[in-house]
């Protein structure tokens, strides 16, 4: 099938919930995607932030080839041994609790919610989050998102969400009443514009939520699995939330989400409480083994911090030399460039000059490069960024 056939399919047979490049990739190896004209591709932005091990990582791939022969899928109420190898891993590098598994981080915000109302006893059920937040598209998710953009055209939606300014702890304590049970947040909003939250915020919310008894939740659906330079951003904080929302980076290219609940509350969800079809099956749990392996066999967060470091310094340069950047921001390799002018068109020909990247917030461009990128991989893609901006804004 070539590429017209393909594209013109593709519009009669798929909804149009996407607004698509008219690009077709068959192939992807680490950091290079190749389209089906095998001309390659830079990837800073994997996946949408799916693919922190880079594309087809040999220990990912070593792990779906090993389990799928044995076993794909197995319903919930029988015990197989990667699932709870998984919740093992991901305690271990997080916090003492127990995990729910499901398919992404929407469910995993989903999981979150119902979760805190039945903490809440069906006396306590309002929860307070972030301005410029982004939680996921389903209707409960869609709730706690506070951006109205993405919420128009499907209301009513559920209630008991509260929107308040980000890095304001005096906004949220303005915003508790005797109905709240917990504050959900990023603590770097990604889709918000890539929105760092401040140190002496995230302590202080978390003495709040101790004097008040709401539950402090951590989307860290696009922060998790190394992101940040740790293996999850709270982390970098000293501070340890009572739940946590994962997804994306976890299953290493495979649709997973899981939540994390602290080991003195995680017996709130009892049987029949909650559930999910697919959710940590064999398959899906083999490969996130395969994802934590290849981060720590690899030593991908101590890369992840020194790439960070150095992304940001070549970034700074280039800010030096263009009056449209405004500022740059970021931590580990999660980056954030704010312009001056929208961002489209410099994503456009980073795109067309073989650079992926993403712009979000109308001037946010947004890179989010694998976690064992190297340094001759960043200088290529700050090269042809620079290129990109040259021919824009010249």
């Amino acid at each position: 099938m070539n590429k017209n056939t393909l594209i013109k399919n593709h519009d009669k047979y798929v909804m149009p919930t996407y607004t698509r490049s008219p690009l077709i990739f068959v192939k992807g190896k680490g950091m290079t995607l190749t389209d089906i004209n095998g001309k390659k591709y830079l990837d800073f932005f994997p996946g949408w932030g799916v693919n922190n091990v880079g594309h087809c990582h040999p220990k990912v791939m070593s792990a779906v080839r090993d389990q799928i022969a044995k076993l794909i899928h197995i319903p919930n109420n029988f015990y197989h041994p990667n699932q709870v190898k998984l919740a093992k891993e991901i305690i271990h590098h997080s916090f003492k609790g127990k995990v729910f598994f499901c398919n992404s981080g929407a469910e995993g915000c989903e999981a979150a919610i119902k979760f805190a109302r039945a903490y809440g006893k069906g006396e306590r059920f309002e929860i307070i989050t972030m301005v410029n937040s982004f939680h996921g598209r389903t209707l409960g998710a869609l709730a706690a998102t506070g951006q109205k953009k993405y919420q128009d055209g499907f209301e009513p939606l559920p209630q008991g969400f509260t929107h308040v300014p980000f890095n304001d702890i005096q906004a949220i304590q303005s915003a508790i009443t005797d109905k709240t049970v917990a504050v959900m947040l990023e603590l770097v909003q990604g889709e918000g514009g890539v929105n760092i939250a401040e140190p002496m915020y995230i302590q202080k919310l978390r003495k709040l939520c101790d004097e008040k008894d709401l539950l402090l939740i951590f989307d860290e659906v696009q922060t998790g699995m190394g992101r940040t330079g740790k293996f999850f951003a709270f982390k970098n904080y000293a501070v340890v939330p009572d739940l946590m929302i994962l997804a994306k980076g976890l299953g290493g290219g495979l649709p997973i989400g899981a939540l994390v609940a602290k080991e003195k509350i995680a017996d709130t969800f009892q049987p029949g409480m909650h559930a999910s079809t697919f959710g940590g099956s064999p398959l899906i749990s083999k490969a996130a083994l395969g994802a934590f392996k290849a981060i720590i066999k690899d030593h991908m967060l101590k890369n992840t911090n020194a790439m960070g470091k150095y992304t940001l310094q070549r970034l700074e340069e280039l800010k030096n030399d263009f009056d449209c950047i405004r500022a740059v921001r970021g931590i580990g390799l999660m980056i954030g460039i704010e312009l001056t002018m929208p961002g489209k068109e410099i994503y456009e020909k980073c795109l067309d000059l073989g650079l992926i990247i993403n712009c979000t917030q109308g001037n946010i461009l947004r890179l989010m490069p694998a976690l064992n990128v190297t340094k001759k991989q960043v200088d290529k893609a700050i090269f042809i960024l620079r290129k990109a901006l040259t021919q824009i804004t010249r």
